[in-house]
């Protein structure tokens, strides 16, 4: 055949005309992703959501001070505790003022980012790199996905699940530019990792699967201390151990070489505070070590039964195991004595796991996932899926596919059922859905193509048969990606999406105005300067403004954004002594609004709140804080009412007060709030003095701004150290 025409030697290593093809196929799922992931640089150089600015500090501090200096640092600047504050036995609270960050970071990320930029970084500034370092992660990964459906199912299926990663979805969402988070790193650790044990597994060179094995255990380590969402590849390499012992009969092999993969794995585990001991003693731990011991039990059980009795006597000690397993779970509920993961955590291994803290709900990618948004993630993967899962259950089929061997279709199958299952729990966790119905659907759409392409018809009618197959495959693969229209959203446009420090986290249209506020805050506020503002803005003060803050975007302590949430509601002069204690110096609001064409009676302009911002948000703050929520919302429980505006410090930042509420269809407007009516707002300062509390002293350009239309404007008080309260109460 042409494609092993020989081409050119290296060594040992004939090039062929096929190699040149994978690589072009290859560079091609590079490029694609690249291209679709670099969209929001459009919009301006700058890192996306929130998480990615503590990212950049803590790489950024690596470079400036080395690793032995990070792994001591503690982080004065976030999570800060005033001295005033005392806890219940009257004691100055000197703890943790702070963050440990080594010990509650993904600090993998953070080494990882820092030797790469030392190494490849040259003279680009380390904020622009964390920028491109998501996207080039990422797209490096279609090349490790390649290599892992490659063992399942030749070369073939990896071609076509490199392709499919670069375009997928849930997974471009979570790696585009700007994107300097957990995710893009985790999951190229992961596979790489799941790839190099299986490889390991499956080489028949014993040096080289020693070699493979210890570094699949290193790097599952390092996904893990990347992203903790790792922790799902876990769960499949748990139960592929436990089946290992009814697929293969080279049990020899697997007593050493099993247990070299653990001990590797938690050995490296352990140079990291997380996941840590925590992990190792924890349920992520007890996922790897009792499978490996019921390994080494089976295999010696196996051993001395009759060729008969093996699999019943190994299928009893599994099922003994099983219930050993559950039963120190259940017992654990009681004595702790093995280390439970967190809420989330537990909620990808029970999807039925419902939350009921409010800070955790208030959080959009900590949302349940629903079989509507499943579709629009992975819409024709599913299809593919389907037939893929067909077809390795189809023994008929499957046994032309000798490639394809026992224990691949084991894992195959134990991963991609594991991958839907805990995407269940909530959106985020889609990313592991995704890879699951990559999988199946290039393995699907490979043994599929070959299987129609071995059917011959005569002349014309074999040649359009063929190419009709071809151009539906490409068609159903492409339709995603271009449609609906890209103002109504498909997998390409969904990514096209300004930085969210432009936006304030909304649907409004880009601005620099959180840039241009943090900028003025790093340059008129003294350096010793601590800012009060909801956790959601913490990551940008402390990063940008170079600022303290007392809470942010970690949420370490739920307890004190629940207190940061009281003091918004309280009264005015109990926020500006509880601010006090707190030793705060400014307070941060964002407020998002509709600029009117229209105008009151009285000439003033009108606008249209609740866009987005802080007074959106005030339900969560009413919620997080544990206060009656018909006390500060009308019954629509959405719309802020007079007691929130005129008697709550959050209120009284608000620099707008209603005036009417209007019926669009009916073109009526009242003086006083009815249910389905939009509330119109004029301007109004209340802290425009030195007399009050608080003292507005700046504006974001926006909130000058005389065009029409949406805007989010960021304001800042400064707290009053001469204000004398009237009433504590």
């Amino acid at each position: 055949m042409i494609s092993n025409t020989n081409l050119f030697q290296i060594g040992s290593f004939n090039f062929k005309l096929h190699h040149f093809a994978v690589i072009g196929i290859l560079l091609l799922s590079f490029s694609i992703s690249y291209t679709i992931k670099s969209q929001p640089l459009e919009y301006g150089t700058e890192l996306h959501e929130f998480d990615p600015f503590f990212n950049f500090r803590a790489t950024e501090y690596i470079v400036e001070n080395g690793f032995s200096e990070y792994f001591q640092w503690v982080d004065d600047k976030s999570w800060y505790v005033s001295p005033k504050i005392t806890d219940k036995w009257g004691i100055e609270n000197v703890d943790a003022s702070g963050r440990d960050v080594s010990a509650t970071s993904q600090t993998m990320l953070h080494i990882t980012a820092a030797i790469t930029y030392q190494l490849f970084g040259g003279n680009s500034n380390l904020y622009d790199f964390t920028i491109y370092f998501p996207v080039v992660i990422i797209s490096l990964t279609v090349i490790v996905i390649f290599a892992l459906v490659r063992l399942f199912a030749g070369t073939t299926a990896g071609l076509i699940s490199s392709l499919l990663f670069a375009v997928s979805l849930p997974i471009a969402i979570r790696s585009m530019a700007g994107w300097f988070k957990s995710e893009p790193l985790g999951i190229f650790y992961g596979l790489l990792g799941i790839y190099l044990f299986l490889s390991g597994i499956k080489s028949e060179n014993k040096k080289i699967a020693v070699l493979k094995i210890i570094s699949a255990g290193i790097m599952t380590s390092f996904g893990m201390s990347s992203w903790g969402g790792n922790q799902f590849f876990i769960i499949p390499i748990g139960i592929f151990i436990l089946v290992l012992p009814f697929i293969r009969k080279d049990h020899k092999f697997f007593v050493w070489s099993i247990p070299l993969f653990v001990i590797s794995l938690l050995l490296t585990a352990s140079l990291f505070e997380r996941p840590g001991l925590n992990f190792i003693f924890g349920l992520g731990g007890f996922s790897l070590i009792l499978p490996t011991i019921f390994l080494i039990s089976c295999i010696f059980i196996q051993k001395l039964s009759k060729e008969k009795n093996k699999t019943r006597n190994g299928l009893f000690l599994l099922l003994a195991i099983i219930i050993i397993g559950s039963s120190l779970i259940i017992i654990n509920e009681d004595n702790n004595f093995i280390k439970l993961p967190s809420y989330r955590y537990l909620n990808a291994i029970n999807p039925f796991m419902f939350a009921t803290d409010p800070l955790t709900d208030s959080v959009s990618e900590h949302q349940t996932t629903d079989l509507s948004s499943s579709f629009i993630f992975n819409s024709i993967y599913m299809i593919f899926a389907g037939i893929g899962i067909w077809i390795i259950l189809n023994k008929k089929i499957l046994q032309n596919e000798i490639f394809i061997k026992k224990d691949m279709i084991a894992f195959v199958l134990i991963f991609g059922i594991t991958g839907i299952y805990v995407s269940s729990a909530f959106i985020r966790l889609e990313l592991f859905a995704s890879l699951s119905l990559i999988i199946f659907a290039s393995i699907g759409v490979s043994i599929l193509s070959k299987e129609i392409f071995k059917i011959n018809f005569s002349g014309l009618k074999n040649y359009v048969f063929k190419t009709s197959f071809i151009i539906i495959v490409l068609i159903l693969f492409i339709t995603p990606l271009v449609y609906p229209d890209s103002s109504s959203g498909n997998w390409i446009s969904v990514v096209d999406i300004p930085p969210t420090i432009l936006t304030g986290g909304t649907n409004q249209p880009p601005t620099d105005d959180w840039l241009d506020t943090l900028e003025w805050i790093k340059n008129n506020t003294p350096q010793n300067a601590v800012i009060a503002s909801w956790w959601d803005y913490g990551y940008w003060i402390t990063t940008l403004s170079d600022r303290t803050t007392l809470i942010d975007n970690a949420t370490l302590i739920d307890s004190r954004i629940k207190d940061v949430a009281k003091i918004f509601l309280s009264s005015p002069d109990q926020g500006w002594n509880l601010l006090r204690e707190w030793n705060a110096d400014y307070v941060v609001v964002f407020i998002t609004l509709d600029r009117l064409e229209n105008y009151s009676n009285s000439g003033e302009r009108l606008y249209v709140l609740g866009k987005g911002g802080d007074e959106t948000k005030s339900q969560w703050f009413i919620r997080i804080a544990g206060l009656p929520i018909q006390e500060y919302l009308y019954s629509d429980l959405y719309t802020v009412n007079n007691n929130f505006l005129n008697n709550t410090l959050l209120g009284k930042m608000i620099p707008y007060s209603p005036i009417a509420y209007y019926d669009q269809r009916n073109d009526q407007s009242w003086t006083e709030f009815r249910p389905g009516f939009i509330p119109l707002y004029v301007e109004d300062i209340k802290y425009n003095s030195e007399d009050g509390p608080l003292k507005f002293v700046y504006s974001s350009p926006s909130f000058n701004n005389e065009k029409n239309g949406s805007i989010g404007v960021v304001l800042v008080y400064k707290i009053n150290e001469n204000y004398i309260p009237l009433n504590l109460q």
